[in-house]
C-alpha cells in the first residue's frame, strides 16, 4: 500500500518516525523470517487509514538491507523489493 512507501521512505532517511515504537528490534519470535540474532530486525508502523490505534501493518528491516511487510500483525509475511 502506499503507506508502506512512505515508511519505507522514512526508513532510508533515519525518520523521523510517526510512532515512538518505530525502530524497536522485532525478535522474530514466529520464526517466519530468516533466524537471526537478536537485533538483526527492526520494526515500524505501517499507517493503516481509519484505524484507531497502531493497527497490523508493518515493515521489518532485517541487517543487510532486506524489508518485509506483513499486514496480519505478524501472522506473515512478503520480502518487499524497494
Amino acid at each position: 500500500p502506499p503507506e508502506a512507501r512512505d515508511i519505507i521512505r522514512l526508513i532510508a532517511r533515519g525518520g523521523p518516525f510517526p510512532y515512538r515504537q518505530d525502530g524497536v528490534v522485532f525478535e522474530n519470535r514466529e520464526r517466519l523470517l530468516p533466524s537471526r540474532s537478536s537485533g538483526y530486525y527492526h520494526e515500524y508502523t505501517v499507517e493503516t487509514p481509519g484505524s484507531p490505534d497502531r493497527g497490523a501493518r508493518r515493515i521489518i528491516t532485517g541487517g543487510q538491507g532486506e524489508l518485509y511487510y506483513t499486514d496480519d500483525h505478524y501472522a506473515s509475511f512478503r520480502r518487499v523489493v524497494p
